[in-house]
């Protein structure tokens, strides 16, 4: 059997990811982490959910596996399949095997995005056995303690097809994120660019006003990632109105009647 290892340079952070905690759920996520328990991130797109992965990955000194979950994706994605190599048939941990052979924090963003058989392999690892099933080979993981098991999703974007099934959610510590109060969102954009208070704050504003407008012609408004790239252009010399149409305003809306409401909320601030 092959078992990819784990190299320092590609699953390890090194450096400290900025993140700024708007509540405890550092000191909730090293609790749950130390009680071998599994954790839930749940909150809208952009609002920090995978930097804080990122930074609890390096607070914890552990390898952390991302896996970017879609429709596609299927349980031997996450497990492992067999491959053809030199002539001969060799099995390949998948990224979820790979994470509990190891020890590493494997964290699967956007969980609801994947295939509903496919979510099932992660429940013996999501409750106390603590242990991934390798049917196709015969084999039966056990987690270490220095395993976690995170995912996260998008409560407010979910359809009814999409959403979190109860046997899975009722297995993991849930932490519920949004986006941060004016004055700490604007530090974030400050922190993340090289961009002026006065026009961070703008920018905040510019993004509660799209906000306000979710679920009046806009699914989701403005995310902190989304002020930020907008920032990183103006930082290049872009007027920040150009800036917030193309960064923002057209990442969020296809919609021409929402475009042109927006470009004029962002003139009427910059």
């Amino acid at each position: 059997m092959q078992s990819k290892a784990l190299k320092p340079e590609e699953y390890f952070i090194e450096d400290e990811p900025y993140y700024q905690p708007i509540a405890d759920e550092i000191a909730i996520f090293e609790a749950a982490y130390r009680q071998s328990l599994p954790v839930l991130l749940k909150g809208p797109t952009g609002c920090g959910k995978t930097r804080f992965m990122e930074h609890m990955a390096w607070r914890l000194k552990r390898p952390l596996i991302t896996v970017s979950c879609h429709d596609d994706l299927t349980a031997s994605d996450l497990v492992g399949r067999f491959l053809i190599s030199g002539g001969e048939t060799v099995w390949v941990d998948g990224p979820l095997a790979r994470a509990v052979r190891h020890g590493a924090i494997c964290y699967l963003d956007e969980v609801v995005e994947a295939r509903k058989d496919t979510t099932v392999v992660i429940h013996p690892l999501a409750d106390d056995r603590r242990v991934l099933p390798m049917e196709k080979v015969g084999e039966l993981i056990e987690a270490t303690g220095d395993f976690c098991l995170a995912i996260s999703y998008n409560p407010g974007y979910q359809s009814v097809m999409k959403d979190l099934k109860q046997s899975t959610r009722q297995r993991f510590v849930a932490l519920e994120f949004d986006y941060p109060d004016a004055v700490l969102e604007a530090e974030i954009i400050m922190r993340e660019t090289d961009i002026d208070e006065n026009t961070a704050k703008q920018l905040v504003k510019f993004a509660h006003m799209t906000r306000d407008l979710k679920g009046s012609g806009l699914d989701e408004g403005a995310s902190t990632r989304l002020l930020v790239h907008a920032a990183k252009l103006i930082d290049e010399g872009i007027r920040p109105v150009t800036a917030c149409q193309t960064a923002i305003a057209q990442a969020i809306t296809d919609d021409g009647d929402m475009l042109l409401a927006m470009n004029e909320l962002s003139s009427s601030l910059f």
